[in-house]
């Protein structure tokens, strides 16, 4: 009998697939838990018109992506922050300050999870952190932290 999965199903497939179970497995096993529905026509062509949105929706998220990437190599985003007499930060900029800072200074949203900064920013200086998009893109953000007045 063929099904498509609605959640994965450990040793059969995952959530979209159709596959081919037993008769018993699926009467008994997949149809009670809700982990599947009957491949009828009606539900194949749904299945294929939701592949074709979720294409579609990471098409869109790459361009965005890739613009947002674009934008971030114009900008310099300055961070003003205190430190002692040796100029050495007290704490450190995070990629949680650079985050905020980015959508203060320019309007351009990025999650703090996406900001990578490989050492500890504890000086004063320029900096280039570098920002993972996904599916293969970055950006690189140019940060100037300055001293609080």
């Amino acid at each position: 009998m063929k099904v498509i999965l609605q959640q994965d199903v450990r040793d059969h497939g995952k959530k979209g697939q159709m596959v081919e179970v037993s008769d018993g497995y699926a009467r008994n096993y997949l149809f009670p838990r809700k982990l599947a529905i009957p491949a009828t026509a009606d539900a194949v062509n749904t299945m294929k018109l939701k592949e074709k949105a979720r294409l579609r929706q990471i098409e869109e998220e790459k361009a965005l992506a890739a613009e947002n990437a674009k934008k971030l190599e114009a900008v310099i985003v300055r961070i003003a922050a205190k430190a002692g007499e040796n100029g050495k930060l007290f704490g450190s900029v995070t990629n949680k300050d650079v985050s905020d800072a980015l959508k203060a200074q320019h309007g351009i949203e990025v999650e703090k999870s996406r900001i990578v900064i490989s050492d500890p920013i504890k000086a004063y200086g320029s900096y280039d952190v570098k920002v993972k998009f996904g599916y293969e893109i970055s950006g690189t953000v140019h940060l100037l932290i300055t001293e609080a007045k």
